[in-house]
């Protein structure tokens, strides 16, 4: 019994003075470096970019990727050039650089391909909610899950800046979730695309079709 006693107090004395050096003693000024049991990472097997680093043969840290390798991102295409996710541009933030206005237009290019991936991603993340006809008649408000959902036909919404309604797609508003984390940037700007050609099928009358085209909805 006394031999269990006296290893119990050599052994708290041990964590005790451990305690002392590593938590007590360290980053003080003193003669020698204290004890230190645990290191939290305070020294770490790293490559700093650009020191000298023998196991490279051209002797740096900083090397350059291998050939073949793919790119964890792509710069998006725009009228004013290849934008990519990180720089501070219409197309990543939807305001005016340097200012907090919002964008009036999509900085994307409206064509084809680009409203059928709005309409795809529209169907996916906005329809239970706003229904695919962006009219506020959900799945959600059917069940009674989310009893109000603005009605994107609104013309509260259709006056909206594209980068406004880029801003609430991204960030939320009110009971609306933050869907940047899900959506990709470019995929946001179709969504808003296809949602300004539903508004204007919704919105649109027969005066506003061509020749061409009132001719052939008569027949």
């Amino acid at each position: 019994m006394i031999r269990v006693i006296i290893s119990i107090l050599l052994i708290g004395t041990a964590v005790l003075v451990g305690a002392f050096c590593t938590l007590g003693l360290q980053g003080k000024m003193m003669r020698k470096p204290p004890m230190e049991l645990f290191p939290d990472m305070d020294r770490q097997a790293k490559l700093r970019p650009m020191e000298p680093n023998r196991f490279f043969a051209n002797g740096v840290s900083s090397q350059l990727a291998p050939e073949g390798t793919i790119a964890r991102s792509q710069p998006i295409e725009t009228a004013d050039g290849a934008v990519y996710h990180f720089e501070d541009s219409p197309v990543n933030t939807g305001r005016v650089t340097g200012t907090t206005n919002f964008v009036q237009n999509n900085p994307l290019a409206i064509n084809l391909p680009l409203l059928e991936r709005g309409r795809d991603r529209f169907d996916i993340y906005c329809s239970a909610c706003h229904g695919r006809l962006g009219d506020g008649n959900g799945i959600t408000k059917k069940i009674g899950a989310m009893p109000t959902v603005a009605n994107l036909h609104d013309s509260r919404i259709i006056k909206m800046a594209d980068g406004e309604i880029f801003n609430t797609i991204t960030y939320g508003k009110s009971t609306m979730g933050a869907a940047g984390p899900l959506v990709g940037t470019e995929d946001r700007w179709a969504i808003i695309a296809y949602l300004r050609a539903l508004q204007l099928s919704h919105l649109g009358s027969v005066d506003d079709l061509t020749p061409e085209q009132a001719a052939a909805l008569k027949k």
